[in-house]
């Protein structure tokens, strides 16, 4: 892959990742701030489940900032958009989509048929 085209993706990694730790941020003082009392045991436990949804998203999100910077990391040592599987190239449409995948499509749909076939 071209430098031009590195620096796109790493570009579009860093601002991918600045927003979900900008989103953390808020998440941890939203929760941090909530001293709401709620005397109502419905509302009690509205306000616990929305916070639950929330940590869980948190936690989807956590886990792709460690691929952002597995995805950075492939930039520096210049592997970046070459399948794990295969070696052969990502398609540029499929890293514009998920600048993270390690998989080409053809590898990635074996492995989620390989997968759904295992659990079916």
């Amino acid at each position: 892959m071209d430098k031009k085209n590195l620096e796109h993706f790493r570009k579009k990694l860093l601002e991918m990742r600045e927003e979900l730790i900008s989103e953390a941020g808020k998440t941890i003082t939203g929760m941090s701030s909530d001293g709401n009392k709620y005397p109502d045991p419905t509302d009690r436990a509205s306000a616990e489940s929305d916070r639950n949804f929330e940590l869980r998203i948190r936690d989807r999100e956590r886990k792709l900032l460690s691929k952002i910077d597995a995805a950075l990391e492939r930039i520096d040592d210049e592997s970046f958009g070459i399948c794990d599987s295969c070696g052969d190239d990502i398609t540029h449409a499929r890293l514009e989509a998920r600048p993270v995948t390690t998989l080409c499509i053809e590898c990635k749909t074996r492995e989620e048929n390989y997968e759904n076939a295992k659990a079916g």
